[in-house]
């Protein structure tokens, strides 16, 4: 990729939201970065600016993406659902959901100091997963659910009740889910 000009200020903000638009994929930091010549730190700056404004765009584990109206149907149902697992069961837990059609949205936490901690993931297809696993073990990370002991929720989306339902159950059945 050639030397790009930098891009200063609003225009550079202007230009981050058009390239998030302009595509279904997450766009990472780094990428924005070099291409408005900037620091990945500015990016992260700009990103909170254009959340300030309202603007609705979702950090995930692999890049920024755009939420258009388009990109969330009304249709779309969500549940939260309360699991349990030591880390080496995430690939299998994340794996197991998106192999029925369904997304897992994100990881929530309750912490002993912090209160509520959520952390977007949106995972909905097996690359996606292997992506997010090889990005935690990569960079060092802990998964949140390592900080209650394995205890966590995560929200899950899909469009079709059924889909679903079979995920929830095939998560009970390999023992994940937090029994009443």
């Amino acid at each position: 990729m050639e030397q790009e000009r930098k891009l200063i200020g609003e225009e550079r903000r202007n230009a981050i939201l058009e390239w998030l638009k302009e595509t279904d994929t997450p766009l990472t930091g780094s990428f924005l970065a070099k291409k408005a010549a900037v620091s990945r730190q500015v990016i992260v700056q700009d990103i909170s600016l254009l959340k300030a404004k309202n603007e609705p765009i979702i950090a995930t584990s692999q890049g920024y993406v755009y939420m258009a109206a388009q990109h969330a149907p009304e249709r779309e149902i969500e549940q939260i659902i309360a699991c349990k697992h030591d880390p080496a069961r995430t690939e299998e837990e994340l794996t197991l959901i998106v192999d029925f059609g369904v997304t897992v949205k994100d990881v929530i936490i309750e912490h002993p100091v912090y209160g509520e901690l959520t952390a977007s993931i949106r995972v909905s297809t097996r690359k996606q997963v292997a992506d997010f696993v090889h990005h935690i073990s990569n960079t060092g990370a802990s998964y949140l659910s390592e900080l209650t002991d394995g205890v966590h929720l995560h929200t899950l989306t899909s469009y079709s009740q059924k889909q679903l339902d079979q995920a929830i159950q095939a998560l009970d059945d390999a023992g994940f889910l937090i029994k009443d």
